[in-house]
């Protein structure tokens, strides 16, 4: 098959007058194009770095959208509960118990944007953003690199922190998420990729019949108000145990505190690995179209979302409403609340040190 690689500048994304001054230089948002060889297809904006849409061959080889999203940036911007769809979110990713951390011997306080919690960066988190943007390509890649300057202070966060996010299309259907920050202060950094993933199609109902394995024999139990008490506990036994695969609903309304606390599936599991590279995290089927998502982290967790505040009140591409758990997140992080649990594996950058991570979705059809 001919190679169709191609980077392509699209139009720019719909943005009225009244929600134009609500966003810092509307006039550079643009939405860019990615196709490989096999003819999958992503597009991603630079408001947000948000991912609108990926294209993704099923088991006959027909492609269909498989992350929920919108058309119009103004969607984005006025989301009613903050999905988050398709974001990179930070400079925190997930919660911050009570929006507060100590840290060499300060104490900083960040928006209580999730109550009585600090969640995904804050009131204006890196998904709210407009990300400078260059493309990139490779020998079997092509791309776009997204860059952003978080100021010190910004948000409640210390240190002007650079980020840069690289989406790389490969020929081999895998979407590479590479993440580089640096800092002049000490600060947490946990960026993650928070896209809603429905392997039947964006809009096409529930994702319970998706069968998940997650590479985790131990998760981290919450509180009630979705905070890690800091136990690592095993999944053996209980509805987090996901080391075979099995369909994401057949255990999610039993009885089960952690379930109720979440209100389904919301926790994050501690990946079993041997060293620090790229391992297995996750891998999920949806058996009527044959589509598979492998994910692969160099990352010590990953965070299972199920859509537990879909409702239908939002309304997709497509023109289908997103119906309760009609998405599902896998979202690769360190633990939730590290700043605040010394025995959890560190998130704190400081100057002179890199912040590098690397994930990667394999896509596929049986």
């Amino acid at each position: 098959m001919k190679n169709l690689f191609a980077v392509i500048l699209c139009s720019l994304l719909m943005l009225s007058n009244s929600e134009a001054q609500k966003v810092e230089d509307f006039d550079s948002i643009q939405l860019y194009t990615l196709t490989n060889s096999e003819g999958m297809q992503v597009k991603v904006t630079n408001y947000g770095a948000i991912i609108t849409s990926i294209m993704v061959p099923d088991r006959d080889g027909q492609l269909g959208d498989i992350a929920l999203g919108y058309h119009h940036v103004e969607n984005y911007i006025n989301a009613v509960d903050k999905p988050y769809f398709g974001a990179i979110v930070g400079r925190y990713g997930n919660r911050i118990a009570k929006g507060e951390f100590d840290l060499d011997g300060e104490t900083y306080s960040l928006a209580v944007n999730n109550k009585p919690n600090h969640l995904h960066g804050g009131v204006i988190g890196f998904d709210k953003v407009v990300w400078d943007a260059k493309l990139t390509k490779g020998p079997h890649w092509q791309g776009i690199e997204l860059s952003y300057l978080a100021k010190d202070k910004e948000e409640g966060y210390p240190g002007n922190l650079k980020i840069t996010v690289t989406y790389q299309l490969t020929d081999a259907n895998e979407l590479r998420v590479e993440y580089d920050a640096t800092t002049d202060k000490a600060t947490p950094v946990n960026l993650t990729q928070h896209t809603y993933f429905n392997l039947k199609g964006e809009g096409e109902g529930t994702i319970l019949d998706h069968e998940l394995m997650i590479n985790a024999t131990r998760y981290t139990p919450v509180d009630s108000v979705l905070i890690p008490t800091g136990e690592l506990a095993s999944v053996e036994g209980t509805p987090f145990d996901f080391t075979s695969a099995k369909a994401i609903g057949r255990d999610v309304s039993k009885e089960n505190q952690q379930l109720e606390y979440g209100l389904g599936y919301d926790h994050n599991f501690v990946l079993d690995r041997d060293d620090d590279g790229l391992v297995l995290a996750a891998r999920v089927h949806e058996p009527t179209s044959g589509r598979i998502m492998e994910i692969h982290t160099t990352e010590p967790g990953i965070q299972f979302y199920c859509g537990n505040f879909l409702d239908g009140r939002l309304v997709g591409k497509s023109g289908k409403a997103y119906v309760h758990r009609g998405g599902f997140c896998l979202e690769t992080q360190h633990y939730p609340d590290s700043p605040n649990q010394p025995d959890f594996p560190s998130t704190i950058l400081r100057p002179g040190k890199a912040y590098e991570t690397t994930t990667v979705f394999k896509f596929s059809a049986k």
